[in-house]
């Protein structure tokens, strides 16, 4: 038994396992609480702690599905290429969307450092919560953030945009659906763009621009704005 919990093997199949249960609840509700990343991670560190196994012997295996994160977010440009038109009729407002939600962004956490009194490393982990996994450790490692600290932020961020998203898009009448999917996209990164893809092909779609720009334009914008924020 312990020869199976520390090879990779444990890790992908607990991961699938604890992924497929999140599907199978959210199928079954259709409540956007329930998100299946969400319903993964606590059935994942339940099961850990329940019978006391080490993050390590787990990250043996989950550290391999990590890997599929880049190829996973480069698949998103597929139905963005069979909406070439809209983004062409709309790359102006769709660019300045990006931009403005990406500052709005750092702007908005920066404040919330200082307002809260939280320390300077924690504030710099917390800056790329709202771009794409890969993209935001690496920027996290750049400004002098906790990587790991990082992550949780990210997958936070992308649960609390899809379940809040189509709320607040309700609340204020947002019905254009390129400006949706790219609030969506700037705002929770490739969790987000999952439900984007619920809601519809080109709220999808322009979702899955937003993750790749919202993220070059906070890896250049970021360092600049928070030596100018302090």
């Amino acid at each position: 038994m312990k020869e199976l919990i520390d090879s990779p093997v444990f890790g992908i199949i607990l991961s699938i396992i604890g992924y497929e249960l999140g599907l199978l609840i959210y199928r079954k509700t259709k409540l956007p609480i329930f998100n299946p990343l969400f319903i993964a991670i606590c059935f994942v560190g339940a099961f850990l702690l329940k019978f006391d196994i080490s993050l390590d012997s787990y990250s043996k295996g989950g550290n391999l599905i990590s890997i599929f994160l880049g190829p996973a977010t480069v698949i998103l440009a597929v139905p963005l290429y069979k909406q070439l038109n809209k983004l062409k009729a709309n790359l102006v407002p769709i660019l300045a969307g990006v931009f403005v939600g990406s500052i709005t962004s750092i702007i908005g956490v920066s404040m919330l450092v200082k307002m809260f009194g939280i320390s300077r490393q924690l504030g710099l982990s917390l800056i790329p919560k709202s771009i794409t996994t890969p993209i935001g450790i690496e920027l996290s490692k750049q400004l002098g953030g906790i990587p790991s600290v990082t992550v949780a932020a990210i997958i936070l961020t992308g649960i609390m945009g899809s379940i809040l998203a189509p709320v607040i898009c309700r609340i204020f009448r947002i019905t254009d659906k390129v400006a949706v999917g790219i609030a969506i996209g700037t705002s929770s990164h490739a969790v987000g763009t999952t439900k984007a893809v619920e809601i519809g092909e080109v709220e999808g779609a322009m979702s899955g621009l937003a993750i790749g720009v919202a993220g070059l334009l906070t890896v250049f914008v970021a360092p600049i704005l928070v030596r100018w924020l302090g």
